[in-house]
């Protein structure tokens, strides 16, 4: 659609599975609609950079169905970004296909990078356009799952100087348990989780180990509640870690992350940190979907 009447994200959702559901009269709309919108429940589809990306996996099609949509006023939705969204693009596809769906996924989100993109498609007077600007970007989907298509760009990195009650509070405040450690040019040179900020508390703990609970208290992280300000990460962190690149077949990395016990890979681009990939969104974006 070359400009929805839409004033919110759901009444877009809901233009464009009417629009799927004219075109494919015999498709199960209800069972269609239940799976978009117990994803949108889960998570917020919006993007950023003015586009939304709403998709389900139902045993409800047999193959991949997308429908795109621009907005030139705006929808109201909230964004990552605060950028107004203006553009929705549903997909829908079959439960036992992640592949194709996550390469799909990617792709758009790397023309939804590009903003001329949506100059283009705003300035689209007609379906046949929008789906020329998208033909003309040159973005494609690519054979094989790449860590590109499921890494998280938008990645929490502390550096070597910070002191350790600032990586606590990183910690704390986006609910994660890892970071990669960078230099002052953004280059990966470590890795910081809060597994080694106990063992920085307990760094004789060993000598704990068959002692009687009453001497292991909570006194022994004195130590470490007092050197919190002052001491830094370079001075715990970990210094020989894995990294991959985005070009990098997912199952190779993900084999990787499990023979090494692995929850965390930094992803660099000149040695520099451009993602990370958890193993929590390997099952997340490919088993779940």
């Amino acid at each position: 659609l070359a400009d929805m009447s839409a004033g919110n994200k759901s009444e877009a959702i809901t233009t464009l599975l009417g629009v799927i559901g004219r075109r494919f009269p015999l498709l199960d709309m209800e069972t269609i609609t239940a799976a978009i919108d117990e994803r949108e429940r889960v998570e917020n589809t919006s993007y950023g950079h003015g586009y939304a990306f709403p998709h389900a996996r139902t045993d409800a099609v047999e193959r991949m169905y997308i429908a795109f949509g621009v907005s030139k006023r705006g929808l109201y939705d909230k964004t990552p970004d605060d950028v107004t969204l203006r553009v929705v693009c549903l997909m829908l596809t079959p439960s036992n296909i992640s592949q194709l769906y996550l390469q799909t996924l990617s792709a758009f989100a790397r023309f939804a990078r590009e903003p001329q993109n949506l100059k283009r498609l705003l300035d689209a007077r007609s379906v046949a356009a929008v789906i020329d600007v998208v033909h003309q970007s040159g973005v494609t989907v690519d054979r094989e799952l790449l860590v590109r298509d499921i890494m998280v760009e938008k990645v929490i990195s502390v550096t070597t100087g910070q002191p350790l009650k600032e990586v606590a509070n990183l910690f704390y405040k986006h609910r994660i348990g890892e970071m990669p450690v960078v230099d002052d040019q953004d280059r990966v040179v470590g890795q910081i989780s809060n597994r080694d900020l106990i063992k920085a508390a307990l760094s004789d703990f060993r000598s704990l180990l068959g002692k009687p609970a009453a001497s292991a208290d909570l006194s022994m992280f004195d130590d470490l509640l007092k050197t919190q300000e002052k001491m830094t990460v370079d001075k715990i962190m970990l210094k020989d870690i894995t990294t991959t690149t985005e070009d990098t077949p997912v199952v190779q990395l993900a084999t990787a992350m499990l023979d090494n016990n692995l929850r965390i890979v930094p992803v660099v681009r000149d040695d520099k940190l451009v993602g990370v990939v958890v193993m929590s969104d390997i099952v997340s974006k490919i088993i779940r979907g």
